[in-house]
């Protein structure tokens, strides 16, 4: 059937004006329905009364009855008092059913600037206890699952554990090594300008030392992993869980956690030691050759320095650390991954909870840390 397009045509009954609707008021003509329908409006902006003739319309689906129904609300909202005719029972139902309806905004509602932080920190709160439970429960299934794949090595994911192992690992090497060779360099050229006023410059290589193997090396390496690694880790699984790949690996009957988290946990809980102690070397790097330029320090008399100022301890602290701050990075990484619900917006969310939790999760265990190694003299 060959398409006619929406037209009108005007007339004068008595008092009244008529507009007769003839053509194909549908979807496939919404150039000229719009344009067709606005042409309704200003003849009749007059006043009095206007009938809607659609004796003449041969087809109208639900776009036509809309643009219809809102030129007759536009009308009545101008004094003229429109009313149809001729139309078949199928459109009198399209006009009733898919009729122009206004959209009236809500009302703002502003509540006392008291009220509204109370209840802001109060879903806060209680935003944080539920992912707190969330990540004790995903934590205590991981355990669970270690205990049970433990007694059978065949099922552990080698390949994939290998595949990861080297993402996190070997191909961060780089940006780890630069960030932490920087920090040093800062820290010791920092340490050497303040204690100068003093005259212990030398001592500078002492807080290097300390505070680069106790603290500093491990926390930026961390906080690094989990803008890197975390947020990808997050951004893989969210992206799975929207196109319910998740979904299916259940129907085939393989446990999502086994498949796809327990492999990527383990290589990090394998790659961050590791990584520290590169960023060890490197932030010692650094405070070597910021010394040799600032002070005068040969690398004989740097090294001499931090033997006498650190301990095994010292090295061994940031390295009992880093498989905590994995095992943290990589649960909050897996929770929000799994979070995400079916679209760009929740991935986009849920990868940006994954990199603020991690980090501020690695810095609070840090501190907890910190404490406990002081309780006990280590």
């Amino acid at each position: 059937m060959v398409s006619v397009g929406p037209s009108v045509v005007r007339d004068v009954e008595g008092d009244e004006l008529v507009l007769s609707l003839s053509g194909d008021w549908t979807v496939a003509n919404s150039a000229a329905l719009e344009a067709t329908a606005d042409s309704l409006i200003e003849p009749a902006r007059k006043g009095g009364d206007a009938i809607l003739d659609l004796a003449g319309v041969n087809r109208m689906d639900t776009a036509g009855a809309w643009a219809i129904d809102r030129a007759r609300a536009e009308l009545a909202e101008a004094g003229v008092r429109a009313s149809y005719r001729g139309a078949r029972s199928e459109y009198a139902v399209l006009l009733k059913e898919a009729g122009y309806q206004p959209i009236e905004p809500p009302k703002p509602t502003h509540a006392p600037t008291a009220i509204s932080l109370l209840s802001e920190i109060g879903e806060s709160v209680y935003t944080a206890g539920h992912d707190l439970a969330e990540g004790v429960s995903f934590f205590g299934e991981m355990v669970a699952m270690t205990v049970r794949l433990l007694p059978f090595p065949h099922r552990w994911r080698w390949t994939s554990m290998t595949y990861h192992l080297e993402n996190y690992s070997l191909r961060s090497v780089p940006i780890i090594v630069l960030i932490n060779f920087l920090v040093g360099a800062i820290v010791m050229q920092q340490g050497i300008f303040q204690l100068n006023a003093f005259g212990a410059s030398a001592y500078a290589v002492n807080l290097v030392g300390v505070l680069g193997l106790r603290e500093l090396a491990l926390l930026m390496t961390a906080i690094m992993i989990a803008g890197r690694t975390g947020s990808a880790i997050t951004a893989e699984i969210g992206s799975m869980a929207m196109h319910e790949e998740i979904d299916a690996l259940r129907v085939m009957a393989l446990d999502p956690l086994e498949v796809l988290i327990m492999p990527r946990l383990v290589a990090l809980v394998i790659a961050l030691p590791a990584l520290t102690f590169l960023a060890d070397l490197a932030e010692l790097a650094g405070g070597l050759l910021v010394s040799w330029l600032y002070a005068g320090m040969t690398p004989i008399v740097f090294i001499t320095r931090l033997h006498n100022s650190i301990t095994t301890d010292t090295f061994l602290v940031g390295l009992i650390k880093a498989p905590f701050m994995a095992i943290t990075i990589g649960i909050i990484a897996g929770v929000e991954g799994m979070d995400v619900r079916g679209s760009a917006e929740s991935l986009g969310a849920n990868v940006t909870a994954s990199v603020v939790k991690s980090i501020f999760m690695v810095i609070v265990l840090d501190g907890l840390f910190a404490m406990f190694f002081s309780a006990v003299n280590y």
